[in-house]
């Protein structure tokens, strides 16, 4: 059999319905083989980026691994910045590179480059991937394509990247291999689950604290169980909108650098947090670790050793799979849950009262983008999932969307990477055929990756794309207004954008334009009035509208602009 239809076939048993890609040289055996099979799904895709942040969205969505192909050299580089994406987010994903032939690869010796486009990837991928092979004769193929799947599934999620050879692809095997699994992470003990009752049933104001590692061990339904039965607040990080829908009493909202604050209010207020796949970073904790740890206790419950007490320090930790955790802590649940604190969660709610998201952006005319963010997801329960870029109406979105029980929130998070936002929403429209996808970007963002419009148009797929346009990069502008005297050079000075409008009828979308407050609902009747096809709506949004509130750097989470000045210059 020839290995380039061995790997269609395989990638075909193990459910894989699409592979992301834009053709090479090096690639050439496997696109036929995908063409002659003819049962995968091939998309092409305008850039390399775009198809790896695609791959990216399908395996958040399904849990299988999202799989995007690219040529050796610049194509196979390309695919990096998706690759640091799925690591970062946990997201499974199988990365398939072509290289040159095995005759032509410089080996040993001391020279830059044999042959043309000849590139080491898997020495650049090593450090944003779990695995990664360089395949040297056929017959590794099967162990090797086992070994990815694996790996990319189990424990804590992430992509794996396959170097294959030209001469590799059109070589023939016998294939002989079985299915392999990855080991899980060890049970609690029973101490483990005596000290964590002790804790939680000693606390005054419990709280949990859920991050992306709930989706990524696709332990959501477990999750809704175990709040329930808990009867406790649940604040969640920016990878954990969609755990629990927008309605539900248990549901506070967002932390962070950019959370609601009333919800960081409960946050620094709780006598005892339990964490559930969040890693803490920087940007749930702020930069004071101290602050944020206190005198409260910490139960923090991860797969991944590593992430516990790293920055934030004297956490108890738990080490499990979420999953294993869940289906534990509902077993013991009698024996854990706290007495209701029906006071605590009084003062949560007045809090939320005293402080709501609408009016924090301050905006005196024109839109205010937190009002438009629950005026969108009030008009959007066709939606699957919100796929969001990066930048500021990241956080508006994360603030104000009300997602509802089976809706999906997608961003780039631990990457950070504007673009990610429309090939994420294809892969997200191919992951879920024929239901629309609501895209949320901003001008900047959206132009990194604009050359995928064609892939919406030439697929049809139905992409309802919200395009927030403040005519500037607005959350470095925000950050030149507070620590370099307004002087906004490259977010404002030296940038433009074009008319989304007209670049979206010169790729054959139609596409209107929003400007005012009294304009939303008649905008959002025309986004909606045609559920399968895509539409672009571009939203004018003034170029002075700041994302509050906002952690105050060098202050505890409580404390948040603009009510509270920031004591140096964040560093992140």
């Amino acid at each position: 059999m020839k290995v380039s239809d061995y790997i269609v076939s395989w990638l075909e048993q193990k459910g894989v319905k699409t592979v992301f890609e834009l053709s090479g040289g090096m690639i050439a055996h496997l696109l036929d083989s995908f063409c002659r099979h003819g049962r995968v799904r091939v998309v092409s895709m305008h850039h390399e980026q775009g198809a790896a942040f695609a791959a990216d969205a399908v395996g958040r969505m399904t849990g299988l691994p999202g799989v995007a192909l690219a040529t050796s050299g610049p194509g196979a580089i390309n695919l990096l910045t998706g690759i640091g994406s799925c690591f970062f987010d946990s997201s499974p994903a199988l990365f398939i590179t072509g290289q040159v032939n095995r005759h032509e690869q410089k080996g040993n010796r001391p020279v830059r480059q044999m042959g043309f486009q000849e590139t080491d990837i898997v020495a650049m991928a090593a450090p944003v991937v779990k695995g990664s092979w360089r395949v040297s004769k056929p017959e590794e193929i099967p162990e090797v394509l086992e070994h990815a799947f694996a790996l990319a599934t189990g424990g804590r999620p992430g992509p794996v990247l396959i170097d294959i050879p030209m001469d590799i692809q059109s070589a023939d095997i016998v294939p002989e291999t079985e299915a392999l699994t990855v080991s899980s992470t060890p049970t609690l003990t029973e101490s483990s689950w005596k000290r964590f009752a002790e804790q939680v049933k000693s606390a005054h104001r419990p709280l949990i604290l859920v991050g992306g590692g709930i989706r990524s061990g696709r332990a959501e339904a477990l999750f809704r169980e175990f709040s329930r039965k808990m009867r406790l607040p649940v604040v969640h990080s920016l990878m954990g909108v969609d755990v629990l829908p927008y309605a539900d009493p248990l549901r506070i909202g967002m932390i962070g650098s950019y959370g609601n604050r009333w919800a960081n209010w409960a946050l620094g207020t709780s006598d005892c947090l339990i964490v559930l796949g969040s890693r803490l970073d920087v940007r749930q904790t702020g930069s004071e670790t101290k602050a944020f740890k206190g005198d409260r206790a910490i139960l923090h419950v991860d797969c991944d050793v590593a992430e516990i007490n790293n920055r934030i320090v004297g956490c108890t930790p738990l080490v499990s799979d979420l999953r294993d955790f869940l289906v534990g802590a509902i077993q013991r649940v009698s024996q854990i849950a706290p007495s209701e604190r029906l006071e605590w969660m009084k003062q949560i709610a007045a809090k939320r009262r005293e402080w709501p998201d609408i009016g924090e952006a301050r905006v005196t005319g024109g839109l205010d983008p937190n009002a438009f963010m629950h005026a969108l997801s009030q008009a959007s329960p066709a939606a699957c999932a919100y796929v969001v870029d990066v930048g500021q109406h990241q956080m508006w979105a994360a603030q104000s969307l009300e997602l509802r029980e089976r809706q999906r929130f997608l961003t780039s998070g631990g990457m950070g990477s504007m673009g990610f936002g429309l090939p994420a929403a294809v892969g997200t429209a191919f992951a879920k055929p024929g239901e629309p996808v609501v895209l949320i970007a901003g001008d900047g963002g959206f132009q990194c990756n604009i050359q995928e419009l064609q892939t919406v148009v030439r697929n049809q797929l139905p992409l309802k794309m919200v395009i927030i346009n403040n005519h500037c990069h607005g959350m470095v502008r925000q950050f030149q207004e507070s620590y370099f005297d307004s002087r906004y050079q490259s977010t404002q000075w030296g940038y433009s954008a074009p008319d989304f409008v007209n670049v979206g009828t010169a790729y054959g979308v139609e596409g209107r334009r929003l400007a005012a407050q009294g304009e939303v609902r008649e905008a959002m009747a025309w986004l909606w009035s045609e559920p399968l096809r895509p539409m672009l709506l571009e939203v004018e949004l003034a170029s002075s509208v700041n994302v509050y509130p906002k952690i105050a750097f060098g202050r505890p989470i409580t404390e948040m602009e603009p009510l509270f000045k920031s004591k140096g210059m964040e560093g992140t």
